[in-house]
């Protein structure tokens, strides 16, 4: 069977578009995915780029973004809202992820949408647990997200991706095949495919 690894930052506002539709799209493929939470913050030190992009970026250049972000939630008809203050630090929120064990995918979207649709500080470990309670979940994940463990997990996670050639989010990785960006989902879809025929 194909298989695709998402690779994803809850600060990305084109990871959380991803993040709406890799699932819809592996299963359109008969394939399946493993969601990858790492600290973009973390990767973009580590291969040398700024820690916030959209700081070093010109005027129009940033206009364009957030432009092109709208164009794809209205493409995939999803709820976007540019959150003030805008980058948080998500590095507690990635951890909850971690603490969540196999709830994982849930609690991401649940904190997708507490940052991208409620414009929430997800850098606030209350919020965090808000965020959970909210989406039927459990909000001591939140508090169980500040042990050495979960904090060592998220690390080696992130190491490992940028080992793999992970530079950004989001990135999907199908094989050997790395494909970065929301807008070459049509490209992942191609090589989960290929890689379905192949098995059969």
């Amino acid at each position: 069977m194909a298989h695709v690894d998402f690779y994803y930052d809850i600060v990305c506002p084109y990871a959380y578009l991803g993040s709406t539709q890799v699932q819809a799209l592996a299963d359109k493929c008969g394939a399946t995915v493993s969601y990858k939470p790492i600290l973009l913050g973390g990767v973009l030190q580590s291969v040398g780029s700024p820690t916030v992009p959209m700081d070093t970026m010109p005027p129009s250049k940033a206009r364009h973004n957030l432009l092109d972000m709208q164009r794809w939630a209205d493409l995939w008809n999803v709820e976007l809202n540019f959150p003030n203050g805008h980058p948080r630090r998500t590095v507690h929120c990635m951890r909850t992820i971690f603490a969540s064990g196999d709830k994982g995918v849930e609690t991401m979207h649940a904190l997708y949408k507490a940052y991208w649709v409620d414009g929430l500080d997800v850098a606030d470990p209350d919020v965090v647990a808000d965020a959970l309670d909210t989406a039927g979940l459990d909000p001591a994940w939140s508090q169980l997200a500040t042990e050495q463990t979960i904090k060592d997990s998220l690390r080696q996670k992130t190491a490992e991706a940028v080992e793999c050639g992970v530079f950004g989010v989001p990135t999907f990785v199908v094989g050997e095949q790395l494909f970065w960006g929301q807008d070459r989902m049509n490209f992942v879809e191609a090589a989960l495919s290929a890689a379905d025929k192949v098995s059969k």
